[in-house]
């Protein structure tokens, strides 16, 4: 019996090609953002970000700034992909719907935030690395929930991080970890890509 979440991933490979007449609503950019926002982040800062750069004009000024790669105009929407670079003082109000929901105690509020500002505060250098780790975590699930509704995507580390920082107001604490372009595929895309042996890269121990 095939499992549809492995073969999904397994099939799953970057599109070059899209059909620019094809569409997403908002409330279809909407869901790929939700279920992005599912993924894993560190004490649920949830530290990211998303701009969708879906009509004509943002996406003109977009492009010469992403080295006029042609996803960005042909394919429905690119996501520019922020990570916020770690702050613990948000960590009781990003906890407080758990709180209220009984899932946590309010006595353990203390015991993330607490270790989570030891360990990051002081550290410039693991709150940036936090913000890419989370961004990135976001942008998979939204690669493979775009792929399970039949929808290619490209994640795209090609642009000026300063360009797109200025000229899409991006905050002073926000990341521009990558651009995500998704749309409908046209033919000529390749299937995905052979991958190094598992013994290159597998250390059972």
């Amino acid at each position: 019996m095939t499992n549809a979440v492995i073969e999904c991933i397994l099939s799953r490979s970057a599109a070059k090609y899209y059909d620019p007449a094809v569409t997403l609503s908002d409330d279809q950019i909407r869901e790929l953002v939700r279920i992005g926002t599912t993924a894993p982040t560190s004490f649920h800062l949830q530290n990211w970000r998303f701009i969708a750069v879906r009509t004509r004009e943002a996406k003109a000024r977009l492009s010469p700034i992403a080295w006029n790669q042609p996803a960005i105009t042909d394919a429905a929407v690119t996501f520019i992909v922020c990570g916020q670079l770690v702050d613990t003082s948000v960590i009781p109000e990003r906890l407080a719907p758990l709180v209220e929901a009984g899932v946590m105690p309010a006595a353990m509020v203390p015991e993330w935030e607490n270790p989570a500002r030891d360990l990051y505060m002081a550290y410039p250098q693991r709150r940036r690395d936090e913000a890419v780790r989370t961004a990135t975590f976001g942008a998979s699930a939204m690669i493979y929930a775009a792929r399970s509704l039949g929808l290619g995507s490209t994640p795209m580390i090609g642009f000026d991080a300063e360009a797109v920082h200025r000229e899409f107001g991006l905050a002073g604490d926000e990341v521009p970890v990558l651009l995500l372009s998704v749309g409908a595929e046209r033919p000529g895309n390749w299937a995905q890509k052979p991958r190094r042996p598992l013994t290159d890269v597998l250390a059972l121990v």
